[in-house]
């Protein structure tokens, strides 16, 4: 719909004297917390109640895929991690699996595992965060200050891991940039039993919290048909009795060597797409657990071939082969050359479906580069999600999708 339609604010009535109402214009956003600063909503309302809505998206506006256009395949990964920046490495790992893919060229297993692994940590981090900030935007601070310590426990590990919190670049094409450090499996089964003891305390909080409950519950509703009208995937086509799951209908890297389940209701409401979340949390755990049972334990994480994946950071600073091939992969970007062709490649984000569609001509440059962003077709049913509730019911409404700014807007 175009805004156009909307009554404009100087033919706007209040309540007359007779008691008649008319619909007043309101905007909500693009401000900080509200629609996290790139998405507008023009609101027609009468009194509380939400009777038509205009949802615009674009203030961000960072050219994700030009950029990435304009720059050596291997040196995309510092604009892909800013993608869905909650959890980075999936970005990486699905950009770089489309890459190996034009390449034709498989990453050693246990480099395969370990991705898998981080993903899984990364999944876990994205769930924390998004239902921490729901609880605390509908005024429970407990449960935000209980997830977010877990997702502090996770960021602790994969800052040690591969040297920062969000903006990670642990991915590289063909590999990663370094195996898992000794103590890694100790610190990351201490950090599960964290992260499960806090997800007890979280369900006691708000399960069955029977304000929680009130405030989320019916709220929201997509049926089915709607949401496969949009394009849902990830916890949002699940919570409305979608069974879809990239990692169970595609599988990539090893999952189809683990066994983990795949939660699902089928109200469609916020309450629903809550608890698909939580119980996501728990099968990313037990994926994480026979990631250490059953990946080998050593071997190469990554193509031993530097004409691929660069070459590990102490032999660049005491071999001058590994120096040269440094510098052609960060100097020059003359390294890879992907034959011409062009791939989709999609990987389970934390909101769905993550793809990319690469172009390559044969050059050291991608012709194309498209992302299909998981929450961009979530974001787009809005109106469909808010029309019919109140004001107040926006807030869990809009924390529900986990709209992402850095997928949505690129």
């Amino acid at each position: 719909m175009s805004h156009d339609t909307l009554t404009p604010a100087e033919d706007l009535r209040v309540p007359s004297q007779g008691g008649e109402h008319k619909a007043m214009t309101l905007n909500v956003g693009p401000s900080h917390p509200t629609t996290h600063g790139i998405v507008r909503l023009l609101m027609q309302v009468e009194g509380e109640e939400i009777i038509d809505c205009d949802l615009e998206i674009g203030y961000l506006h960072r050219g994700f895929e030009k950029m990435c256009e304009n720059h050596p395949w291997n040196q995309c990964v510092v604009y892909v991690d800013r993608l869905n920046y909650v959890s980075p490495i999936i970005n990486d790992v699905g950009y770089h699996g489309a890459v190996e893919r034009l390449l034709g060229v498989e990453v050693p297993e246990r480099g395969q595992w370990v991705r898998m692994l981080v993903s899984e940590l990364m999944r876990v981090c994205d769930h924390q965060t998004c239902l921490g900030a729901t609880c605390m935007e509908l005024g429970a601070m407990t449960a935000f200050l209980y997830l977010i310590k877990g997702r502090e426990i996770l960021w602790e590990i994969l800052e040690r891991l591969c040297g920062a919190r969000v903006t990670t670049s642990y991915s590289r094409i063909g590999g990663l940039t370094d195996d898992l450090y000794p103590d890694f499996e100790a610190q990351v089964r201490q950090a599960i039993a964290d992260c499960r003891d806090i997800n007890a305390q979280v369900d006691k909080l708000m399960t069955g919290n029977r304000i929680f409950i009130d405030r989320t519950k019916g709220i929201g509703i997509l049926d089915r048909a709607t949401s496969i009208s949009y394009g849902f995937t990830g916890p949002m086509a699940r919570a409305a009795g979608i069974q879809v799951d990239v990692r169970h209908t595609t599988p990539y890297l090893v999952y189809d060597k683990v066994d983990f389940e795949i939660p699902q209701c089928s109200n469609g409401d916020c309450y629903d797409r809550y608890l698909v979340r939580f119980f996501e949390m728990e099968q990313s755990l037990r994926i994480i657990e026979q990631c250490f049972e059953k990946m080998p334990k050593s071997g190469p994480v990554s193509v031993e071939d530097y004409t691929i994946t660069p070459p590990p950071k102490e032999r660049v600073y005491s071999r001058i082969e590994e120096l040269m091939a440094h510098f052609k992969h960060y100097m020059w970007g003359h390294m890879i050359a992907p034959p011409a062709g062009s791939v989709y490649h999609a990987v389970e984000g934390g909101n769905g479906e993550l793809g990319f569609y690469l172009v390559s001509t044969g050059e050291e440059r991608p012709w194309k580069v498209r992302c299909r962003p998981p929450c961009f077709g979530i974001t787009q049913a809005m109106r469909d999600m808010v029309v019919g509730h109140t004001l107040a019911d926006v807030v869990p409404i809009f924390g529900s999708i986990n709209m992402i700014g850095g997928e949505l807007d690129r």
